[in-house]
């Protein structure tokens, strides 16, 4: 199994730091004329049927006769597709940007009985969704990140067949900040090709769920207790602990927008009460698709010690060491309560099909310490060597599968040959380059140096 343990990086931001303000910010209520300001954070959301994003030669505007009152308000209409559409929205800024897609399905009406919901959804050449669905029940919320070359970004939603219809609720797109993903350029297994995420698990860990109103990307954050698993019978010693204090964000390194303060204010941790150091791990374990590599991301604080210098700990992915001796008071400049976080990739080669996250005692631990401590998981997808995030397909197949018959079926057809093979190229070629690999590689010698005048580490790059 591979893991390339990327950038070692403090989560950090000015203190008295304005909101977050992104050069593009587009706000789509879909099956709409009108404008609507969600309640919880006051954002105001424009309606598609009076924006010029939306195009769309057979589409149809529903609204729930019976909507639930608890729902946000954009789930409380929807628009429907029975023909290839898209949305277009204008870039101002070049770069990474958020997608987030909402999906919520009520009792469509004048679809016909016929018809289901099954679709695909794509964005400037990536695979996002393929042959999706939505069973009735809670809302569906499905986040991507994407980076956007041009002056436009256009989401298309493609029905599977004549039977099918495609839907979606409401669309935001949004400007990442730029050290939300920094790390990520340097994850590359072949340097011609640009990556999209997908947003798998965001996990605060120890603490309540965490909801858009308290975070400035406006994203959900999950309880950690479904993930929390034990070998020993021991999760009650995984102690939670909540902080009602201040964290100290710190000048140099990430913004807020890394990690919201409400996440970064719960843990659980491992706490020696006797003269001995706990043998006991706390795990987490995280289902995910296979055939994909993740990012996994770790967010530490030390929210609990009395003294700097006192934090000692392991850190396993999968059962491999990919950090030992984590000292928190170091990599924070010796500031408690200081954000701090580590991505690693984790290669989709060989490995199952969940995501083992260990934090545990490491021989530098210390009784009537904390022994060991994790505020938060993200887990992202990347997309593989097609450009998807859903299945081994890409965006010239999309198009030929829901088309039939005349010129276009032929040109598209002529697409998705042209996409198969450069795919069989790039399968090829990193095929090739893997026989080479080491146990051991290390990230570009530039960014493995330390930034004295700022204590900020840009690497402890290795791979495993």
């Amino acid at each position: 199994m591979n893991f390339f343990p990327l950038l070692l990086s403090l989560a950090i931001s000015i203190a008295l730091v304005s909101a977050f303000s992104p050069a593009d910010h587009h706000l789509i209520d879909c099956g709409t004329t009108a404008s609507t300001v969600l309640d919880h954070d006051h954002r105001p959301f424009t309606g598609d049927g009076s924006s010029s994003t939306l195009s769309s030669t057979k589409s149809l505007s529903l609204k729930n006769s019976n909507p639930d009152p608890n729902l946000s308000p954009i789930y409380h209409t929807a628009r429907v597709f029975t023909k290839p559409s898209h949305y277009k929205f204008k870039i101002q800024e070049k770069g990474t940007h958020l997608v987030r897609i909402h999906f919520y399905k009520f009792d469509f009406m004048n679809i016909g009985t016929t018809c289901h919901d099954q679709f695909h959804v794509s964005a400037n050449g990536y695979v996002l969704l393929h042959n999706y669905s939505v069973s009735k029940g809670n809302p569906r919320i499905k986040d991507f990140l994407i980076t956007v070359d041009e002056d436009k970004l256009v989401i298309r939603f493609i029905p599977v067949d004549q039977t099918s219809f495609a839907f979606v609720n409401a669309i935001e797109v949004i400007s990442a900040p730029k050290d939300l993903i920094d790390n990520f350029k340097y994850v590359s297994f072949d340097h011609n090709m640009r990556y999209a995420y997908e947003s798998v698990y965001r996990v605060s860990v120890g603490g309540v769920k965490v909801t858009p109103f308290n975070d400035s990307l406006w994203r959900n954050w999950v309880p950690d207790d479904e993930f929390l698993k034990s070998g020993d019978g021991s999760v009650e010693s995984y102690k939670k602990i909540h902080f009602d204090g201040r964290i100290n964000y710190r000048v140099g390194g990430a913004s807020r927008e890394v990690g919201p303060d409400n996440m970064y204010n719960s843990a659980r941790l491992i706490f020696g009460v006797n003269d001995s150091v706990p043998k006991v791990n706390m795990t987490w374990v995280f289902p995910v698709k296979k055939g994909f590599s993740y990012i996994v991301r770790l967010h530490f604080c030390d929210i609990a010690s009395i003294s700097i210098g006192l934090i000692y700990f392991n850190v396993y992915i999968n059962g491999n060491l990919v950090y030992e001796n984590l000292d928190l008071s170091t990599l924070t400049n010796y500031m408690l309560a200081s954000p701090f976080y580590a991505d690693f990739v984790v290669d989709s080669e060989k490995f199952s099909d969940v995501i083992r996250v260990d934090i545990g005692p490491s021989k530098s631990s210390m009784p009537h310490a904390v022994d060991g401590m994790l505020n938060g998981v993200e887990i992202w997808k990347m997309s593989n060597s097609m450009s998807s995030l859903d299945g081994e397909v890409c965006v010239g197949q999309l198009e030929s599968k829901s088309q039939s018959g005349g010129q276009m079926s032929r040109l598209l057809s002529l697409t998705a040959a042209v996409c198969l093979l450069a795919i069989a190229f790039l399968v090829m070629r990193r095929k090739a380059e893997a026989k080479g690999l080491a146990g051991w590689s290390r990230v570009p010698v530039d960014v493995s140096e330390i930034d004295l005048k700022s204590s900020y580490p840009k690497s402890a790059g290795v791979s495993v």
